[in-house]
């Protein structure tokens, strides 16, 4: 990453893309090393879940058809009551697993690519062991990050899904010419919009949460700020990806799980094909959010301190310590 800050600040799309392709290429043997023991993990659990919760989703649905076939108040129908009961409690137990385990492969992940990317801006020597020992310190405050994330989420689809309801309760009944269903549009629409942009700053704040001081809602108050004057490469990447992410998701629950016939590959080849796809997806997303945190730093001309960022990415007596604002001035420089 030996780009100056001057030149950062100009990259677009295709500029960021090829800085995180040459990221990893050039330091391909740390970035294998992670995408093993984390990367891969987290696309196995994804892509096994998927194809889990379908088998148990089919049962449940075969059991509760029989259950509605089957005359009330028989022995018969009282087994499949409690067979049915029984393979909901297992789906939401294996959903309560599965979204766990899918946390904190994803938060190691993403600090473990964080932090080995910013020990590569500062020019230091990054080894995986030394990543492997931060990572478990840094994933706390991605934690935090994550849950006012979450809330901030849900607080958000509440209120939305509160005015369209109310918006729909109003206006039942009454004489539509048009317009009720424009404002619908416009209200659905607007609610879209806001989710990808609760979506963009989610990601940089997660960059912030790992390399700075701020985690939780200043992390998200930081990442809003970074993200002003570069909103449009910002959503542009985000949209890239989460239609990338839509089309493997698809491809694997089409023919993998599924079991439509699309060429000549059977579904184990299409299973690993998806599996690798995703591994790299995942990597490159990571890798991605990251320099497009330095891209925005650079945009507003804030200048990190390559030394201080060093010395706070040590690791000192086994303790991560996170980059400190007072230790580390972000000082306006001049294009």
């Amino acid at each position: 990453m030996d780009r100056e800050q001057e030149e950062m600040q100009s990259l677009g799309l295709f500029g960021v893309y090829k800085e995180s392709y040459k990221i990893i290429i050039s330091w391909r043997k740390i970035f294998s090393q992670i995408t093993l023991t984390l990367i891969l993990p987290l696309s196995f659990i994804f892509l096994i879940h998927i194809e889990v919760s379908n088998v148990l989703f089919k049962n449940i649905m075969n059991s509760t058809v029989q259950m509605i076939d089957t005359p009330q108040n028989t022995p018969k129908h009282q087994k499949l009551s409690e067979m049915v009961s029984s393979e909901w409690a297992t789906f939401w137990l294996f959903k309560l697993f599965y979204f766990t385990f899918i946390l904190i492969f994803s938060l190691l992940s993403t600090s473990a690519v964080v932090y080995t990317i910013a020990s590569i801006y500062t020019g230091r020597e990054v080894t995986f062991k030394k990543v492997m020992s931060v990572v478990p310190k840094v994933w706390k405050r991605l934690m935090v990050t994550f849950l006012c994330t979450f809330f901030t989420f849900f607080a958000y689809n509440m209120i939305a899904l509160f005015l369209i309801v109310i918006f729909v309760l109003i206006t039942i009944g009454a004489q539509s010419d048009g317009i009720e269903k424009a404002i619908l549009v416009i209200m659905v629409f607007s609610y879209l919009v806001g989710l990808v942009y609760l979506s963009v700053i989610w990601q940089l704040a997660s960059v912030v949460s790992v390399l700075e001081d701020s985690y939780g809602i200043e992390a998200m108050m930081k990442s809003k700020n970074l993200i002003k004057g570069k909103m449009g490469l910002s959503i542009l990447i985000f949209l890239k990806l989460n239609v990338s992410f839509f089309l493997i998701q698809f491809l694997f629950k089409t023919v993998v799980v599924h079991g439509w016939r699309l060429g000549s590959l059977d579904r184990t080849a299409y299973g690993i094909l998806c599996f690798l796809l995703l591994s790299h997806f995942f990597l490159f997303g990571l890798v991605l959010q990251t320099v497009l945190y330095f891209v925005c730093k650079s945009y507003h001309h804030e200048n990190i301190d390559k030394s201080a960022l060093s010395d706070h990415l040590e690791v000192y007596l086994g303790e991560y310590e996170p980059l400190k604002a007072k230790d580390v001035q972000l000082e306006q420089y001049q294009v």
